[in-house]
């Protein structure tokens, strides 16, 4: 993994081109076959497979492919999450993300290497739209994990990460039409009549298994939105937005972060694992084990959490699941089959009282 800076840059433009390329979504289907195939140079038997959050969808099949060429599984991930960073339609990351209270756009990411045991990560970084390939240079250049704010910034400036203005005038008119509706009695206009204010907590996690049996995950994310500006959720902090042990899998989650965050959740999915239990039960115990650590607040009279959270897992033979707290869920998955979105499980369905 140790590279020149002059050609990680090389490398990174090149897989960031190569992720804008679009895709058609394919047909879902329930569960993903435990079947293995592929022979590592470890002697493990692996079904290569990419799993992703449902936007997804056409990332996965950009980093499946580059996987089946050989590329790395962090690098092919991260040129799969870069289409959503640089998707100002996609308004829960990078470009066009939607902005903190102060209507300035902030993102995280991180990402784990497994074969190298690496770990490298950003917070609040302002004015760069691929947080994912950031965090990468953290990993590669420093002997650091984390590096956030304005100094995330200037390190990116540092590397030759060009900066831009990531506030569209999409999200530019949503945080006004946010900010009017605040306080009837401030000194701003109601905008646009009867328009629904968007509060996205979305982000894009995406995990790989090679056919050797190696993984990598990385998640990234512009976080909630009209956060508090200094906010930081679950997506940059290794084990809670996303983790990967080599030996066992890896795993990452989407919606609320503060949840998560107080569970170390894919740390604790990877550690299921590790203990026997497949990808689906693995996410299913860790979403229980959210419920039990959920304010008295942030549930309503059933017993149920307020918010969503989806899990997306993947085991080192190849297994995989998505799971989340709610029924309607999916999730996307790329292999052998080609790229599709599939059903999580979940622990509750809309209208039955939690079990």
């Amino acid at each position: 993994m140790s590279t020149s800076r002059r050609d990680f840059l090389a490398t990174s433009a090149a897989a960031v081109a190569a992720a804008a390329l679009p895709t058609d979504a394919q047909a879902s289907r329930l569960e993903g076959a435990p079947a293995l195939i592929g022979l590592g140079e470890s002697g493990l038997r692996a079904r290569p497979c990419v799993v992703a959050s449902a936007n997804g969808l056409r990332g996965v099949e950009v980093a499946y492919n580059q996987i089946s060429a050989g590329a790395d599984t962090l690098d092919a991930i991260i040129a799969g999450v870069n289409i959503q960073e640089l998707d100002p339609e996609d308004t829960s990351v990078g470009l066009g993300g939607l902005p903190n209270r102060d209507g300035v756009v902030q993102l995280d990411a991180s990402c784990m290497h497994g074969p190298t045991k690496r770990a490298g990560a950003v917070g609040c970084l302002e004015d760069i739209a691929t947080p994912s390939l950031v965090a990468k240079a953290v990993m590669d250049y420093t002997d650091h994990v984390m590096l956030v704010g304005q100094d995330a910034r200037r390190f990116a400036i540092e590397m030759g990460f060009q900066t831009q203005n990531l506030l569209t005038e999409k999200t530019r008119q949503e945080w006004l039409r946010w900010r009017a509706r605040l306080n009837p009695n401030d000194s701003f206009l109601d905008y646009d009549g009867n328009v629904d204010i968007k509060f996205t907590t979305g982000t894009i996690n995406m995990n790989a298994v090679n056919a050797a049996g190696d993984l990598s995950s990385v998640t990234t994310t512009s976080g909630m939105a009209w956060k508090v500006p200094g906010r930081l959720g679950d997506s940059p902090i290794v084990g809670a937005g996303q983790y990967c042990d080599n030996t066992v899998g890896a795993a990452g989650s989407t919606g609320r972060g503060e949840a998560n965050i107080k569970t170390c959740a894919s740390y604790q999915i990877v550690e299921f694992m590790r203990g026997g239990l497949a990808p689906r039960d693995a996410a299913l115990r860790t979403l229980e084990r959210v419920v039990a650590m959920t304010e008295r607040r942030l549930l309503d009279d059933r017993g149920r959490p307020k918010f969503d959270l989806q899990f997306y897992v993947v085991h080192k033979d190849g297994r995989y699941a998505g799971a989340s707290l709610y029924e309607g869920a999916g999730f996307a998955v790329c292999d052998e089959r080609g790229p599709r979105v599939e059903h999580c499980a979940f622990l509750y369905r809309r209208t039955e009282r939690p079990r």
